[in-house]
């Protein structure tokens, strides 16, 4: 009897061990390295527009962040890259977060997350479309440091 009491108490202790060194992991926050051109770029204050479509598919994302066009093209890792499941599966993770947080107005900034985006992972919506949607993700992120995934949005 003493013996069960025993393993019961030393899971239990182990158990919490765990939880303890997973809370530990989890608030330890990795600080982002900014450049002085990346600054510059989330600094912009005129506004350019980038358009992202893929006339096939007839979806289309209007992005209109001062900035965002500078920064994909001076800061962003370049076209080719990443493969385009390495995109969709990124982006299918950050839309299902961006629109739990657009739906929770209370929680998190109405004024960052407005809209819905409607991506579904069935369809193929191309390269340039993956490639544009997961590069303001990150620069969005790095931008507002925000998180929207696991993974740390480095460039």
């Amino acid at each position: 009897m003493k013996r069960k009491i025993l393993k019961i108490s030393s899971s239990i202790v182990g158990m919490i061990g765990l939880c303890l060194f997973l809370i530990h992991c989890g608030a330890s926050r990795e600080v982002l390295s900014i450049s002085d051109q990346e600054r510059k770029a989330f600094d912009a204050t005129e506004g350019d527009t980038v358009r992202i479509a893929n006339e096939e598919t007839e979806y289309e994302i209007i992005i209109i962040d001062p900035g965002f066009y500078t920064w994909l093209n001076s800061i962003a890792r370049p076209e080719g890259y990443y493969s385009q499941s390495f995109l969709e599966n990124r982006n299918i993770l950050m839309v299902m977060e961006w629109n739990r947080r657009v739906l929770q107005p209370g929680q998190f900034n109405p004024n960052l997350y407005e809209l819905q985006i409607d991506y579904k992972s069935e369809i193929d919506y191309g390269y340039e479309v993956n490639y544009k949607l997961y590069n303001y993700f990150i620069y969005f992120q790095r931008k507002y440091n925000q998180r929207l995934g696991p993974f740390l949005p480095r460039i």
